[in-house]
C-alpha cells in the first residue's frame, strides 16, 4: 500500500473536519484472461492488486454529507433525503449510487464526511470505479454497523454502477476488490459468484503492464451494445446466459444473426474455455500455454468482439516479436487502457526502454509502464499512520 497516499487522505481529512477517520484501502484489479465473460454469467481469472482508492470516512453532525475527490480538489454535498443521478456528474455519481443503493435495502445511513484519492492510473481498466464503490460501501457499512455481508456490498456497488453511472457492468469487478487475497488469483464463476483462489507462482516471469494512455469515447455505449447483443442470442438460443452455449449451439442459429454478431457470441463462449483451460495451466505450472491462452484471448478481442483499438494491438504485435514475453493481451473494456504482459523478469528493464521508444515513435505520445503486486481486497487500514 501507498503509505504516502495514506498519509495524505488522513491528514486532509483531519484538517478539513477536525475528526479521527476511519481509514480504508480498496483495490484495483487485473485480470489475467477472461474478459467480457462476467456480465454472461461465465468465468474469470481477476486479481486484487497493490494499487487502489484510500478513503477516510466519518460520521458528520452537520445537516448534509460532504464528498471530497483529492486528486481531482472537487466537493459534492448533498442531502441524504434527495438522492439523484447528477447529469454532468461523474465520479460523484458512483458515491450518490452506493448511498441510493444502501437505502433501497431499507438500511439507514447518517450524514458522513468522506475524502479519498487513488494511484490507480486514470483509464487503464484496473476498475478504480469498483475500488471507489466499494471503499463507499465498506466505509458506510462499518461506520454505522449496516451488517452488510461482502456479497452484499458488491452486489450494491454493482447496482450503483447500473443505475447511477450507466454502465451494466458484470460483477468481476467489485468482486475483486472486494475478495482478493495477497499472491493469489481468482477463479470467478460469476453465475453463482463464487470463487477458488490458486496462488500464483510465475517462477521467473512477472506480469507488467502498458497503459496506452488512449480511452476511445466509443467504450461506454459499445459496452452496452455487446451486451445486449449477448442476451439476444442466449435468448434465441432459449438459454440464461451465452455461459450456457456451446458453438454447436450457435452454429444452429447462425442464418439467424448477422456475421458480426455472431462471431461477439462465438468470442464469449470460447474466451469462457480458456479460461478454464488457463485455470488448469496455471495448477500446472504450465505458463506457455497460459502465455498462449493469454494471446488467443486479445486475438477474439481484437477480431471477433472488437473491442480493441490500434494502440493495443500495436502493444500486442511488438510483445509477440519478443521471445521473452509468453502472452499479452489487452484488459478490460477495451477502446484503450492497458495491455497486461507476462514477461521474463531478467528482460523486463530492456523491453520497457524499446516498447517506451517504439509507441511514442508510432503514435507521438508517451505509453506508461506499471508492475503490480497482487494485494488483498476491501479492508480498513488498522495500522496507525501517523499523521
Amino acid at each position: 500500500m501507498n503509505t504516502l497516499l495514506i498519509k495524505s487522505i488522513k491528514s486532509t481529512y483531519k484538517n478539513k473536519f477536525g475528526t479521527e477517520p476511519l481509514m480504508i484501502f480498496s483495490s484495483g484489479r487485473i485480470n489475467i484472461i477472461g474478459e467480457h465473460t462476467d456480465y454472461n454469467d461465465g468465468f474469470v481469472f481477476p486479481a486484487a492488486v497493490d494499487k487502489g482508492i484510500v478513503a477516510a470516512i466519518g460520521k458528520s453532525d452537520s445537516n448534509a454529507s460532504i464528498a471530497f475527490a483529492a486528486d481531482k480538489e472537487e466537493i459534492l454535498e448533498f442531502n441524504l433525503n434527495l438522492i439523484k443521478p447528477l447529469q454532468q456528474g461523474s465520479w460523484q455519481n458512483y458515491i450518490l449510487g452506493v448511498v441510493a443503493e444502501i437505502q433501497n435495502r431499507s438500511k439507514t445511513i447518517g450524514n458522513f464526511n468522506i475524502v479519498f484519492g487513488g494511484d490507480i492510473p486514470g483509464g487503464a481498466g484496473m476498475s478504480s470505479s469498483a475500488a471507489l464503490e466499494n471503499s463507499v460501501v465498506f466505509g458506510l457499512n462499518t461506520l454505522f454497523s449496516l451488517g452488510l455481508s461482502k456479497d452484499d456490498m458488491i452486489l450494491i456497488s454493482q447496482k450503483a454502477e447500473h443505475n447511477y453511472v450507466g454502465v451494466k457492468c458484470g460483477i468481476m469487478d467489485q468482486y475483486a476488490s472486494m475478495f482478493g487475497i495477497e499472491n493469489h488469483a481468482l477463479l470467478l464463476d460469476c453465475r453463482t459468484v463464487k470463487s477458488k483462489p490458486f496462488k500464483i507462482d510465475f517462477k521467473d516471469y512477472e506480469l507488467i503492464l502498458i497503459n496506452t494512455n488512449v480511452k476511445h469515447s466509443l467504450s461506454d455505449s459499445a459496452y452496452n451494445d455487446r451486451r445486449s447483443v449477448c442476451e439476444t442470442i442466449a435468448e434465441m438460443l432459449k438459454v440464461k446466459a451465452l455461459r450456457d452455449a456451446t458453438a454447436f449451439d450457435l452454429e444452429t442459429i447462425k442464418d439467424q444473426v448477422t456475421p458480426e454478431n455472431y462471431q461477439k457470441a462465438l468470442y464469449v463462449i470460447q474466451e469462457n474455455e480458456r479460461v478454464v483451460k488457463a485455470s488448469k495451466a496455471m495448477q500446472d505450472g504450465d505458463l506457455k500455454t497460459l502465455g498462449e491462452l493469454i494471446y488467443a484471448s486479445h486475438n477474439g478481442l481484437q477480431n471477433q468482439y472488437k473491442v480493441s483499438c490500434e494502440e493495443l494491438d500495436f502493444l500486442v504485435e511488438q510483445a509477440k516479436i519478443n521471445p521473452n514475453i509468453l502472452g499479452a493481451r489487452m484488459m478490460g473494456g477495451g477502446f484503450g487502457g492497458c495491455t497486461i504482459n507476462l514477461i521474463l523478469k531478467t528482460e523486463t528493464s530492456s523491453f520497457k526502454t524499446f516498447i517506451s521508444e517504439v509507441y511514442k515513435k508510432k503514435f507521438n505520445k508517451a505509453c506508461s509502464i506499471y508492475s503490480v503486486k497482487l494485494s488483498n481486497g476491501t479492508h480498513l487500514i488498522t495500522n496507525s499512520i501517523e499523521v
